[in-house]
């Protein structure tokens, strides 16, 4: 397995940097994207130091529409062959449809849903034809509940990477290349930080709803080996998400209006 290289986004913290030390710790090799380089190098020394797996970092910011072949070129410039893809960048905006920066909106749509297509038609065709492959895209609870207001696009493009997971999933069969949409719920990372929800999600949610990043990365990492199309990683999480299905729209709607008003209220 030493020869597995990987390829992960948002790899600079949370999810994406726990599936980094799962996949480092399995044996894999790693590619690391994001942002912010000196946070990969950090992660890339600490593979190396931990587990003895080469990390590449190469930068690369996912709202460029250009970013997904730059950053293929740049791979392949290094002589490197992607055998996995793990599609983790995103991040929310919850201060409203009407008050969030359209360029915003086109942000999020690009990194969260354009950026994760590309990546996939760019580097699936060599896994199928190598034999081989892994393809994790990290979606959300989210996708699988009605969407509420404030973060409105979040839950639509979680429901999308969700839905193209299946077909990739079943495109891929017969051909040795795995494809899982991870969908978690509340996880402790710093994307609650980033979108300006911390306190508020951490005040009207108890901690035995909370996950860790570690626990949901092992499960997702699980989840695409058994060749998994979907994986929820929680029981209670799991509750919800039948609950949401079988609900009408009606009342699945108020459940998650409830959830936007307790929000605003504190």
């Amino acid at each position: 397995m030493s020869n597995r290289t990987i390829l992960i986004t948002g790899a600079s913290a949370g999810i994406g940097a726990a599936l980094a030390r799962v996949y480092a710790e399995k044996g894999w090799d790693l590619i690391l994207t994001a942002r912010r380089e000196p946070a990969l190098k950090a992660l890339a020394e600490e593979v190396w130091k931990t587990h003895g797996q080469a990390a590449t970092v190469i930068t690369a910011d996912l709202a460029d529409p250009a970013a997904p072949a730059r950053l293929v070129e740049a791979i392949a410039e290094r002589g490197l062959t992607v055998d996995g893809l793990i599609n983790n960048a995103g991040f929310s905006r919850t201060d409203g449809f009407l008050s969030t920066d359209p360029a915003a909106h086109d942000a999020m749509l690009q990194v969260m849903l354009l950026a994760p297509v590309a990546l996939s038609r760019l580097l699936m065709p060599g896994m199928v034809q190598r034999g081989f492959g892994r393809i994790i895209n990290v979606a959300s609870l989210a996708g699988h509940m009605p969407a509420t207001g404030g973060d409105t696009l979040y839950g639509p493009i979680k429901s999308f990477l969700i839905k193209a997971s299946q077909g990739l999933w079943l495109e891929a069969r017969g051909t040795g290349v795995h494809v899982t949409a991870l969908c978690p719920g509340y996880t402790l990372t710093e994307f609650h930080d980033v979108n300006g929800s911390r306190e508020e999600v951490s005040a009207a949610y108890p901690a035995w709803m909370w996950q860790t990043a570690e626990h949901v990365a092992r499960v997702g990492y699980e989840a695409c080996e058994a060749n998994r199309p979907q994986v929820t990683p929680g029981a209670v999480n799991n509750v919800m998400k039948a609950l949401a299905r079988l609900l009408p729209n009606s009342a699945a709607l108020k459940m998650v209006g409830g959830h936007a008003e307790r929000l605003d209220r504190l």
